[in-house]
């Protein structure tokens, strides 16, 4: 599941993305075969306590944390 981090608060993407020109049709970040094709990767994951991290095309951090 992925999550936008701000200074102040964690977000679903869905608030965010549903607006974004690079984003889904369904409002959703893009991701094709486990890669996000609007952003970039930033960190990749190396533990459950370090999730892999992105930068959408935005700006935003987005974390991709486990259910």
């Amino acid at each position: 599941m992925l999550v936008m981090l701000t200074d102040r608060q964690v977000i679903t993407p869905q608030k965010v993305c549903a607006g974004c020109l690079w984003a889904s049709s369904q409002g959703e970040p893009r991701w094709q075969q486990n890669n996000l094709c609007c952003g970039h990767q930033i960190r990749q994951r190396t533990t459950c306590e370090q999730p892999a991290a992105y930068q959408c095309q935005m700006g935003f951090q987005l974390v991709d944390i486990l259910d």
